[in-house]
């Protein structure tokens, strides 16, 4: 791979080229992609969806949205921080193409900000919620009217490549979704690959999938434009990741480890003591001790190690970038970078702890419960009126049903695959709140 290409600037429907070195420097097309990402309707609804911990009884909870802010800063500071040394040893890329070490900053930091732009309401319970749905529930009628990958992408439903469609999705009036930079898309693509085959190999990049069958023709003209290093043969399609993924998945393992244990502490659920003895050992290197024993609260101490142990987490995640890059570059790097990380052991024994303490904690399970639930009743209502109305068999309430859908999903989908899949796009967007509200609408007015 090839950084000028990596770093396109290309859009979308775009028909000429986008050079770097005519960019207007005031607003660079990298950071309008973070623009039009913040001010969409799919990222604001972030506010109002689980991280973690249920929306409750607290200040100190992360939602998505903050969540998504917070992996987006320290996205940028290893962009950075990486596309310093980057230049510093490609020095054609700002002499010939005019690219500067912050745009790679803006790129990871856009890729960050979107990151669980596709996630469903509920946690990651509300993504298996769906996919049970099709696979256990009333959605199995449909298994054998579609293909395999069609039917494997609604049983695995996977918010990557909800995400994606997010992004790219059109509509009437409104093509190529928010017409992303392909380099922001590449660096958002971290499972670069369809449903099927499902983890054929150990490489961190076919984990999951990265987008539907409906955005298959897109997907791969990104993928050919950026100069992905194709990884699959025959009619499957996959790709190595764009090199940048990998800054994006290390923003995210560093938040959520970190963040969510302190989210854990602030509660209660973890005993200070604990991050202590925990946290020390990311920190022990930078710790000013007089400083952390001047600080009075729990809360300040708790952060001031915190933001220690972002910041060397941030450091050694660039060593092993910079380290590896020749065979990232080559497409032969087939872990996450937190795998190679210093580190690796300390982070292990944190997430083991926050499994245990906060994931697994009464309050979360009882929102997985409640998710499953709400989320296999408005499937079930919304599909079932969708294809009625196709079959022209609507009733009444079918009828009203719809009238729930907002205007910009009242679109005929001739296709049962393209309707099943729109509908269940159109749930994972909705609010964890939304969605409670609405169930408990349809449900007490049940015909």
């Amino acid at each position: 791979m090839h950084w000028e290409q990596l770093l396109s600037l290309k859009r979308q429907g775009d028909t000429g080229k986008r050079l770097r070195s005519e960019q207007d420097d005031t607003r660079l097309g990298f950071e309008v992609d973070y623009d039009r990402i913040i001010f969409s309707a799919a990222f604001r609804s972030l506010q109002d969806k689980t991280q973690v911990i249920p929306l409750s009884k607290t200040d100190f909870v992360h939602t998505r949205l903050t969540h998504s802010l917070e992996v987006s800063v320290v996205g940028r500071s290893i962009g950075r921080l990486v596309g310093k040394k980057i230049i510093e040893k490609y020095p054609y890329l700002k002499d010939v193409y005019g690219y500067h070490m912050n745009d790679f900053g803006a790129i990871v930091a856009a890729a960050c900000l979107a990151h669980d732009i596709g996630n469903p309401p509920f946690g990651h319970s509300g993504e298996k919620a769906i996919g049970e749905y099709f696979k256990n529930g009333n959605g199995l009628q449909f298994k054998n009217q579609l293909t395999e990958k069609e039917w494997q992408d609604l049983i695995d439903f996977e918010g990557n490549a909800n995400g994606f469609s997010v992004l790219t999705g059109n509509r009437p009036g409104n093509e190529g979704g928010l017409r992303i930079s392909y380099a922001t898309l590449g660096a958002f693509m971290k499972y670069p690959k369809e449903s099927l085959p499902k983890k054929p190999t150990s490489n961190i990049a076919d984990k999951k999938y990265g987008f539907f069958q409906q955005d298959k023709a897109f997907f791969q003209e990104v993928a050919q434009e950026l100069g992905l290093i194709p990884n699959k043969s025959g009619s499957d399609i996959g790709y190595e990741r764009h090199p940048l993924a990998y800054l994006v998945e290390a923003a995210d393992d560093i938040c959520y480890t970190i963040i969510d244990f302190e989210d854990g502490i602030n509660l209660g659920l973890v005993d200070e003591d604990y991050a202590l003895e925990y946290l020390v050992k990311l920190v022990k290197d930078t710790i000013d001790s007089a400083k952390f024993y001047s600080l009075q609260t729990k809360e300040d101490r708790i952060s001031y190690l915190r933001a220690l142990a972002i910041g060397s987490l941030i450091n050694d995640a660039v060593r092993v970038f910079l380290e590896n890059e020749k065979a990232i570059m080559r497409g032969q790097f087939p872990f996450a970078l937190t795998d190679k990380s210093k580190y690796k052991a300390q982070m292990n024994d944190i997430i083991q702890l926050s499994v245990k303490k906060i994931y697994q904690s009464r309050e979360v399970i009882e929102k997985e419960i409640n998710g499953y639930h709400v989320l296999a009743h408005l499937l079930d209502t919304f599909i079932t009126a969708v294809n009625n109305k196709f079959e022209d068999k609507m009733t009444n309430y079918d009828h009203l049903i719809l009238k729930l859908l907002p205007e910009k999903y009242q679109v005929e989908k001739k296709n049962l695959y393209e309707r099943l899949l729109h509908i269940s796009h159109y749930i994972s967007l909705l609010t964890d709140g939304n969605a409670i509200l609405m169930h408990k609408i349809i449900a007490s007015n049940a015909h």
